[in-house]
């Protein structure tokens, strides 16, 4: 049988031509079926209502009803073929599968789910969802899609993920950057929403119930396997990973940095909020202006949960996050603090008991094992060398620190050497004291650490430079006298004297 179309070609070139023959050439078909279908438009239209010519497979429709019947619509048709081979059907499978087909068609003909149109009102629902983000550096990501129904405002947003922290912040980003709070807000049956089922009842998540109740707004869930109850969040997670995603459709080139798909994701809201909704012809950008009015107020400080987890800070002033530390303040210290990773960075909060929130740390995200540490949280030293200044534990030691700075320097690089018998050496110090002064034996031994004299006889040797050049006084390079040798040498190999001032130069080098 002719299509509709098939049938209007035909009857529009008869009566172009007038001659079956030219309208059959002109339609691409016979004659005869120019023939047919003008005596049947001429009697009052085409005969729709042609007879089907008896099948086969007509004796086993009672049977393939049943089946479908029986299955509530899903069974296979090569099990359907093998109940009929069984029975005596001698046809191929192909015919098999047609009559399955429409006997499941007319199944479910008068079982389809009537969807009656949704008229939504302005302030009242705000619906999100997610959606796989691109990978970067190797790490999945997820895209945040909320979706304000009335205006048709989008709010696109990239999270590493969907831990309770950030669904919070999310939510909070997503009012803020709407400017107001709508009356309801649909989802998904996310753990961090719904926290069991029973009897087909949705147990809400304590924490999320809080957030509600902080932002004036009551957070409800869809049925369990129905996506139709929230088909415009999903229209918005389709839309944000056709744009932001790279595939070979859009040829988007990777993001190397969190930051970069930030932006995108920024410009991307831009633009789509801009344009004219197809459905409303209205930017909703513009009609957001308008739903404004009907939104609550947006409570000025946010929801703790969205500064992230909880930490106690440690003794040393850190706090742990997936395995790295990260310091804060030390006046923090054994307190605790809310801590969250957004994008590359990991941001520390602290709350105050009247609830004011302030942040006190901001790191570059670190990996495990290397700590991140910003020398501002730490108060200076008092003496950075503390750890290495001597201090006397016994008469001996006491009676040798007393020498003076000298003794202190000698012990300690004496020590960093491996010097041997320190002690002893430490008691011989003490009685050269008595032979040469303090102020001298004080010098040597700071002559000693400095050289890096630490043998046996090396503080008398000391001792004695000194008391032998005590008035000398040594030579040191200047403009006026060099260390290097004289030139007055070279003037000889010619056989002339030297120049009086050659061998003065020369002597004084000398």
């Amino acid at each position: 049988m002719k299509s509709n179309e098939e049938i209007m070609e035909i009857l529009e070139a008869y009566d172009l031509t007038g001659s079956y023959r030219a309208a059959a050439e002109l339609a691409g078909c016979d004659h005869h079926t120019v023939a047919r279908y003008v005596k049947l438009r001429a009697a009052g239209g085409p005969d729709r209502e042609k007879g089907q010519r008896a099948r086969p497979i007509d004796g086993f429709l009672p049977k393939i009803e049943e089946l479908v019947e029986r299955s509530g619509g899903r069974v296979r048709a090569d099990v359907v073929h093998e109940r009929l081979v069984a029975m005596g059907f001698a046809g191929a499978e192909r015919t098999t599968r047609r009559t399955v087909a429409e006997a499941k068609a007319q199944f479910a003909a008068g079982r389809r789910r009537v969807f009656r149109p949704w008229i939504v009102e302005p302030g009242l629902w705000l619906q999100w969802d997610y959606g796989w983000g691109p990978r970067i550096g190797g790490r999945a990501t997820l895209l945040w899609c909320a979706w304000l129904a009335w205006s048709r405002f989008r709010v696109v947003i990239p999270i590493w993920d969907k831990s309770l922290p950030t669904v919070v912040a999310c939510m909070d980003a997503t009012l803020r950057r709407m400017g107001g709070v709508p009356a309801f807000a649909l989802t998904d049956n996310e753990r961090t929403v719904t926290a069991d089922h029973i009897a087909r009842v949705a147990v809400r998540n304590p924490q999320i119930v809080e957030m509600g109740r902080h932002y004036g707004m009551t957070v409800r869930t869809c049925v369990p396997a129905d996506p139709q109850s929230k088909g415009g969040s999903e229209s918005t997670v389709r839309i944000s990973k056709a744009d932001l995603v790279p595939t070979a459709a859009n040829l988007l080139e990777e993001y190397r940095t969190f930051g970069q798909l930030e932006k995108a994701c920024h410009d991307f809201c831009d633009e789509v909020n801009a344009r004219p909704h197809r459905e409303t012809r209205q930017a909703p950008a513009a009609m957001l202006a308008a739903e404004r009015e009907r939104l609550h107020l947006l409570p000025k400080a946010p929801f703790t949960v969205v500064f992230g987890t909880t930490r106690r800070v440690n003794w040393d002033a850190t706090v742990s996050m997936n395995g790295v530390r990260y310091s804060v303040p030390h006046e923090l210290a054994n307190t605790r603090v809310w801590v969250r990773e957004a994008g590359e960075e990991v941001i520390v909060t602290s709350v105050a008991e009247r609830g004011e929130a302030r942040e006190v740390a901001r790191h570059a995200t670190g990996r495990p094992g290397t700590p991140v540490l910003d020398d501002a949280h730490y108060p200076p030293r008092a003496d950075e060398a503390a750890d290495r200044q001597p201090r006397a534990t016994t008469p001996e030691e006491a009676a040798f620190l007393m020498l003076g700075a000298g003794a202190k320097a000698w012990l300690v690089e004496a020590a960093a050497a491996g010097a041997r018998r320190i002690r002893a050496k430490m008691a011989e110090a003490v009685a050269f004291a008595k032979l040469y002064g303090t102020d001298q034996v004080d010098r040597a031994l700071g002559t000693a650490a400095t050289t890096g004299r630490f043998a046996d006889r090396d503080l008398v040797s000391i001792l004695g430079y000194q008391a032998g050049l005590a008035h000398v006084e040594p030579s040191r390079a200047s403009e006026a006298h060099s260390l290097q040798p004289g030139t007055g040498g070279w003037g000889r190999l010619d056989g002339s004297e030297p120049a009086a001032a050659d061998m003065t130069g020369e002597e004084e080098d000398r």
